[in-house]
């Protein structure tokens, strides 16, 4: 009973490490993107541009796929419609953007903002790197500011001090996630 409790804990029967065929330079180099660590890959003009222009484009297509299929299956009622609604005393005086948003949407809504986010999963495999998770993290940072700007423009749902300073603040996470020599 003893035994299997130091081997669940990692160690053997005199307390000191198993050996597991590992080694430091081994897991580590595991964590690290090979390919930008090997010294084949450095940033260029052009490699930051077509990195932007992909967050751009996954922005886009995530955004507005989810927000297609957001559309269809809640019918327009999204906070920013709900309270304009409310304020207006059930008159008609919204806003353009807010009278679009009310009507509920067609099943070919949900079907083409599916299809929007199939497509932009895709997306972020023509990123210059090979880290798959440093891609993600940073895209991360990018898709809230977009979804305050694309909520902002569409629903009239305009971020407030605390969504602005936060924006920034992950924009800018981003930015050395992604950008930082390697």
């Amino acid at each position: 009973m003893e035994d299997e409790t130091f081997a669940q804990a990692g160690l053997n029967d005199t307390g000191s490490n198993i050996d597991l065929g590992l080694n430091n330079e081994t897991i580590v180099g595991d964590l690290n993107n090979k390919h930008e660590s090997s010294g084949g890959f450095e940033w260029t003009a052009l490699t930051i541009a077509q990195a932007i222009v992909l967050f751009f484009l996954a922005g886009v297509a995530e955004i507005v796929g989810g927000w297609m299929v957001w559309m269809y299956v809640r019918g327009g009622k999204s906070d920013a419609n709900v309270a304009v609604n409310e304020t207006s005393n059930n008159t008609t005086a919204t806003t353009s953007a807010n009278n679009d948003s009310n009507v509920d949407k067609p099943w070919w809504w949900g079907l083409v903002g599916s299809l929007v986010l199939i497509i932009y999963g895709f997306i972020p495999c023509l990123q210059p790197t090979d880290s798959f998770g440093r891609i993600y993290a940073a895209y991360g940072g990018f898709f809230i500011v977009f979804s305050f700007l694309f909520g902002w423009a569409v629903d009239g749902d305009k971020p407030d001090i605390g969504d602005v300073i936060g924006g920034c603040i992950c924009f800018v996470g981003a930015g050395i996630i992604f950008f930082w020599p390697r």
